[in-house]
């Protein structure tokens, strides 16, 4: 059935992506819709095909958040019908990037996981000023050192304590990624050992994914369990119980759990190969119950508004809940991945098995938890049950 923008209910069911969801309006004009990654409204983008460039050209038209939610979509189709027109007419020029700011809203366009990193540390900063053609590599140097020098949050709730961290270097990492993407887009690389060579300044940190030492024991993990909000308990409960990344749970959808084999269908993970492990007991009762009375098509551990759990919305009461069992700082969704692929690695399983289940390397296991003793195999998968 042809996706149907017009309908709140039809818009609010949709899945948080990189790519918009599209409603073709006539033959080359195309109306697309963003559903924001956290509470509010999304981002509308009008899609119109230029005949003299053989190509679709590209336009974000805003929110449109004053308007009631049903008013949403007949001036977003108005806007879009608008910018098809003048593409068709050939009075369409690509508009002019002149600001550090203005790139990054333009990557952020089609690359929905950008637009929080840009405004968390470019858009509020004296970055976000600077003339692209104008960026030297001091600019970028200066930005880089204040991006390091920014402590991590742990806590991020408005009232009470704040507690944080120092920023990971695997954090700097990402976060230099998107913006270096971001300028290749629109411009090419310096001359090195130059000041025009703005890309040194971004060059990764090397080693930042070190061996990573966090672990929670199963006491620590039911002391999670038991302060965790009850909305989001049966997605942390599921990553205490299956070596998978966070991302990978919350891209699971009810067909993927099959209940008479008690086998899960991971299709959406790092690697971007699917496969099937076979769930124990304590997880497989509670996907079961997951399932109960909703479509195939349905995210497996929702929301209570039914949307999918994602980095945003999963952030805030894992670290609520950490602060309040006295966990230790630093305790992320990720962490429970490793304390299950320790426990796993310490109750004998082969390091080969433990990299097919977590979807890893047999290498990356043993580069991260070849320390670890291997005593004899009595629990291993079964055995994470809390």
């Amino acid at each position: 059935m042809a996706l149907d923008l017009s309908k709140v209910k039809e818009r609010e069911s949709l899945s948080s992506q990189r790519e918009p969801h599209w409603q073709r309006i006539r033959p080359g004009c195309f109306l697309g819709y963003r559903p924001s990654a956290r509470e509010g409204a999304g981002t509308w983008i009008a899609r119109a095909y230029d005949e003299d460039q053989r190509s679709y050209r590209l336009k974000a038209i805003g929110v449109f958040g004053t308007l009631p939610a049903r008013d949403r979509f007949s001036d977003a189709k108005r806007e879009a019908e608008a910018f098809a027109a003048i593409v068709e007419a050939g009075g369409y020029t690509e508009e002019k990037i002149e600001t550090m700011e203005e790139a990054c809203q333009r990557y952020a366009v089609s690359h929905a996981d950008a637009k929080g990193r840009f405004t968390r540390h470019v858009y509020s900063d004296p970055i976000a000023r600077v003339k692209l053609a104008k960026l030297r590599r001091h600019h970028l140097n200066a930005w880089r050192q204040r991006l390091e020098n920014k402590p991590a949050q742990v806590t991020l709730r408005k009232k009470g304590p704040q507690v944080t961290r120092d920023r990971a270097p695997s954090s700097i990492n990402r976060d230099m990624a998107m913006l270096r993407a971001a300028l290749n887009t629109v411009l090419a690389p310096g001359a090195p050992n130059t000041e025009a060579a703005w890309q040194a300044a971004l060059k990764a940190i090397r080693n930042a994914d070190r061996q990573r030492t966090l672990y929670l024991d199963r006491n620590q993990r039911r002391a999670l369990l038991e302060n965790i909000d009850a909305e989001i308990e049966p997605f942390v409960r599921t990553l205490c119980l299956l070596p998978l990344r966070p991302g990978a749970v919350s891209g699971l959808i009810v067909g993927d759990f099959d209940k008479r084999t008690s086998e899960l269908s991971i299709g959406k993970d790092k690697s971007g190969k699917p496969r099937r492990i076979l769930v124990p007991t304590a997880a497989a009762k509670l996907l079961a119950g997951q399932t109960k009375g909703r479509l195939p098509n349905k995210p497996l551990l929702a929301r209570g508004n039914g949307k999918r759990w994602d980095k945003e919305t999963w952030k805030r009461p894992i670290a609520e809940a950490v602060v309040t069992a006295k966990l230790p700082i630093g305790t992320t969704a990720y962490t429970l991945r490793h304390s299950t692929i320790t426990d796993l690695v310490n109750a004998g399983l082969p390091l080969l098995a433990v990299a097919q289940i977590s979807d890893t390397s047999a290498e990356m296991i043993e580069r991260h938890y070849g320390h670890l003793s291997r005593h004899a195999a009595a629990e291993a998968l079964a055995g994470l049950a809390l």
